[in-house]
């Protein structure tokens, strides 16, 4: 036990992590050159296009140190994005130490000090680690001062490296060996494990991804889950080098992996605490939560036929992602499709990507809402988050909407339009802290449903791509909650109907309404758009008819003869528009639902 070492690798998005981690499996050679490649514990094809992990990935990596031993060094590769923060805290339980990653151009930004933060909570050891020191930008002066005040932390045993040459590699395995503590537990006492991961394997069936506490886990053992009492036997255990190696045992100490014929991911909970059935360990490990979606919105097929596709397809998503949840649903408009739920906007977009892109399908997305809490006046509490299930106003007592506390790192020249933005965003307790000379921490209480649109883009835009953003869930706050109708020709169209604030409904009402009229072609009758609360109508557009010059063969003569036929006219377009239907483009949809840049 004494020569395991378990670390995992904590930055900010976009500061080198997993290039860092291809460098260090590169140098103990576990995978040869010719089967290397950029970003080796990023599996997919969407974590490598936009250059995120959105999984977490283990692996052991052997290390002879100067000392003349051979190392064990458990490397557990994280998710950096904020959707994903509650697989983060559970990868670091495992751990005993991290490496917490800084850019020498950018120096800290938000996610840097949340991290950190969270490193400090599970009371691990911390060494900084300063990346592409090859940088033109890069100025390591300026960051080492910035890991002094703004993290407190010895900027002198700062490593230095360059992750991309490789240059100072080295010097991160030995602080590793060094300056990280072994793992304590003990083999003898009852097992006590970890589950920090899971992934689904079409042969297997679902692999657990744990580390071992207290206690030995072997093949035969039969092992129970603390969080819903699932007894399984163990089928196999070994360790992850990029492929699974299978060992007798796994001990105190040790991370590895368990194949147990478990049938789903759903089966098997992130945090939970595993034990064998017949000697069960007193309790289970702290920080066990159940991981509810923040976000949701309804996708539907854009041809009716696509259902039983999409259905097969978020089947087989849902083994490898068991934070996703979806129910069925259905709309007069877009048909039959499913309400799902998401950890965040990042989880959405991604989860729409592979859909379209590893099964082939074609979808529309609702606008994202959240949940919003109406308190009745026969005193019972209602939790919705789509706007079809919107309850009758009589009888609504309050409305709450969830509130987050957004923490933004900005260069002080910028802190103008960030306060801006946040203001007009229904943000309250604005405060802000100068760190060093020219940053500015800025915190800021706002509701939940004004960040999922936009509110990254924009600030990324305001700032010129210098702000960084973080956020934690705070509570449940009083609110005035309207839900948004829009009508075409005084028909509802259900899928546009959206829970708005008050103070938000007319911007988003006529913006609804401008989208359509671009969208929807003319017919032979007029074709009102409106969007209304209630029965109260709040912006209107109007799509013009298409009309005949019925009186381009009468030149000359009297007037009545053209105000005959121009009546006539008139008539006629009366009756069309009481019969005529007015088919809604799938461009009109994917205009409405598109985020704004407002």
């Amino acid at each position: 036990m004494k020569l395991i070492r378990n670390f995992s690798i904590i930055a900010h998005i976009n500061h080198g992590k997993s290039t860092l981690s291809d460098r260090l499996i590169q140098a103990t050679g576990i995978v040869s050159d010719r089967n290397f490649k950029e970003q080796i514990l990023d599996t997919m094809d969407i974590e490598r296009e936009r250059g995120i992990t959105i999984k977490s990935q283990a692996i052991s990596l052997p290390w002879r140190a100067k000392d003349g031993f051979t190392y064990t060094l458990n490397l557990i590769d994280t998710p950096g994005h904020v959707d994903f923060t509650y697989e983060v805290s559970r990868a670091l339980a495992s751990c005993e130490g991290v490496l917490l990653l800084v850019d020498a151009s950018q120096g800290v930004e938000a996610q840097t000090v949340a991290n950190l933060y969270m490193a400090i909570d599970h009371d691990l050891e911390i060494i900084p680690v300063i990346n592409k020191i090859d940088l033109p930008a890069a100025d390591v002066e300026r960051v080492k001062r910035q890991v002094k005040d703004d993290l407190g932390l010895n900027p002198d045993s700062a490593i230095l490296v360059s992750a991309k040459e490789g240059t100072g590699i080295d010097k991160v395995f030995e602080a590793i060996v060094q300056r990280l503590p072994a793992p304590s537990g003990d083999p003898k006492a009852p097992l006590q494990a970890l589950i920090f991961d899971s992934h689904y394997d079409s042969y297997r069936g679902t692999i657990v991804h744990c580390r071992v506490f207290e206690g030995t886990l072997k093949p035969g053992d039969t092992i129970r889950f603390m969080s819903n009492n699932a007894a399984y036997k163990v089928e196999e255990v070994g360790i992850f080098q990029i492929e699974r190696v299978s060992k007798k045992l796994l001990s105190a100490g040790e991370v590895g992996y368990i194949i147990a014929g478990i049938k789903t991911v759903s089966d098997t909970r992130c945090g939970d605490t595993i034990t064998h059935d017949d000697l069960p360990c007193s309790s289970p490990l702290p920080g066990f939560r159940e991981i509810k979606p923040v976000v949701f919105s309804s996708i539907y097929p854009v041809a009716s036929e696509g259902y039983e596709e999409l259905a097969a397809a978020l089947e087989k998503l849902k083994l490898n992602d068991a934070s996703l949840v979806y129910d069925r649903d259905a709309s007069a408009a877009l048909g039959v499709g499913f309400r799902c739920g998401f950890l965040g906007l990042l989880h959405l977009d991604v989860i729409m990507e592979r859909l379209e892109r590893e099964f082939g399908l074609s979808l529309i997305a609702t606008p994202p809402s959240v949940k919003y809490r109406f308190i009745m006046k026969d005193g019972t509490t209602m939790v919705i988050d789509n706007p079809a299930l919107y309850p009758d106003p009589a009888m609504i007592a309050a409305t709450q909407e969830p509130y987050i506390r957004a923490s933004i790192m900005v260069p002080d020249r910028y802190l103008g339009p960030v306060i801006k933005l946040c203001l007009g965003r229904r943000g309250v307790n604005v405060k802000y802290l100068y760190i060093g000379s020219s940053r500015v921490e800025l915190t800021c209480e706002l509701p939940l449903a004004e960040v999922i649109y936009d509110f990254y883009d924009r600030l990324k835009t305001v700032t010129q791509g210098y702000g960084s953003f973080d956020y934690e869930m705070l509570d449940y706050r009083d609110s005035h909650l309207v839900k948004l109708d829009i009508l075409i020709n005084g028909e509802k169209v259900d899928a546009l109907s959206q829970l708005v604030h008050r103070d938000r409904a007319y911007q988003q009402a006529k913006r609804a309404c401008e989208r359509l009229r671009r969208e929807i072609p003319r017919q032979m009758f007029k074709i009102t758009i409106q969007g209304a609360i209630g029965a109260k109508v709040i912006a209107r557009e109007t799509v013009s008819p298409f009309r005949k010059d019925v009186t381009a063969r009468c030149y000359g003569g009297d007037i009545t003869r053209k105000r005959k036929l121009l009546e006539k006219q008139k008539k006629g377009k009366k009756r069309m528009k009481m019969v005529g239907s007015v088919m809604i483009p799938q461009s009109a949809f994917l205009a409405v639902l598109k985020r704004d840049a407002g």
